[in-house]
């Protein structure tokens, strides 16, 4: 996951520069190559803030939108972060800081806010739970974002988000107070997924949870809930078990920064459930499922439900037998 995702950093990187440096059209030949596989064609394949051309340009690599590629992102530097600083990382550190530093690059180049405010909660948590040496990295990003002429840009873009000044910003503000009116109209089992039955009403809103409220309504909205505390309950309750698995444990705080960040970033986008984007929400619930095994090593393969973790079934994974 995290090699590929550096390889797709690496290629938003490759056709951002070719296209704010020499030419769009180089850049939009060599994506619009791809409408054989069902990929947009035609000038439409460059995305910029507000759709505008005059305004800054935002980086895609081969996901269409800047914001998907944001999303995966800043799951993928979740993960990334604490093995910086493992005693043991799954890839050695010479070759994860130039991936940590080519990831977050391109995540600055989608200009994508709800992804790197994600990214940033998750990291800060990382930081204030365990890795404490976090903290001065993230105070001199901080500061060189604040003072960089080149990341006025964003840094005017988050404030006109803040200030409600931007159109995206607006749109999404209108998107919520429509949402609101559909789920007071369905809320306890939603519209489903095929589309809302008024016709002065649609399905599509910025924000996960509201989507989720839409089409399965409130009832559904709160198993999604449910099942997110109990991931993240069982992460804290296991935290100090896995300070004894050096190998082990920066990979479980990473998956679990992952999904806190991606919750963060789900309320500002709806990629994580938005079915037109199914490869995101796959990567989603795959993210769970790791963050669940992982715990279930910590925890020596026992789920806690009144038991020792000695009265539990073995379970057998390949190279280890676990109690």
């Amino acid at each position: 996951l995290l090699i590929c995702t550096t390889a797709t950093a690496a290629v938003g990187i490759v056709l951002y520069v070719i296209a704010d440096q020499i030419s769009p059209n180089l850049t939009i030949q060599a994506l619009s190559a791809l409408g054989r596989l069902g990929y947009p064609t035609g000038s439409g394949v460059l995305r910029y803030i507000r759709e505008d051309p005059e305004a800054a340009m935002r980086a895609t690599s081969t996901s269409i939108d800047p914001n998907v590629l944001g999303s995966l992102l800043n799951i993928a530097l979740a993960i990334s972060v604490p093995q910086l600083f493992a005693p043991q990382p799954m890839i050695r550190r010479r070759y994860l800081w130039p991936m940590v530093g080519i990831m977050g690059l391109c995540l600055f180049l989608t200009l994508s806010r709800g992804s790197l405010v994600g990214l940033a909660v998750a990291v800060a948590a990382l930081a204030t739970l365990r890795y404490r040496r976090l903290w001065p990295l993230l105070l001199v990003a901080f500061v060189l974002v604040i003072a960089l002429p080149q990341t006025r840009g964003l840094v005017d873009h988050f404030l006109q988000g803040f200030r409600k000044q931007d159109l995206a910003t607006q749109m999404r503000l209108g998107e919520y107070k429509d949402a609101l009116i559909l789920i007071r109209r369905y809320p306890w089992l939603g519209v489903g997924f095929s589309g809302s039955p008024d016709i002065d009403t649609y399905i599509g809103v910025s924000m996960v949870y509201l989507l989720i409220a839409e089409q399965m309504g409130l009832v559904g909205l709160a198993c999604f809930l449910i099942v997110m505390v109990v991931i993240l309950a069982r992460f804290w309750r296991r935290r100090r078990q896995a300070a004894g698995q050096p190998t082990l444990e920066p990979l479980w705080w990473g998956l679990h920064a992952g999904i806190f960040g991606a919750l963060v970033g789900g309320v500002f986008d709806h990629y994580f459930f938005n079915l037109d984007f199914h490869h995101s929400v796959t990567l989603f619930w795959l993210l769970v499922g790791l963050a669940s095994a992982a715990t279930n090593l910590v925890s020596g393969g026992a789920e806690q439900k009144g038991e020792p973790d000695d009265a539990s079934v073995p379970c057998v994974v390949p190279g280890a037998e676990l109690r």
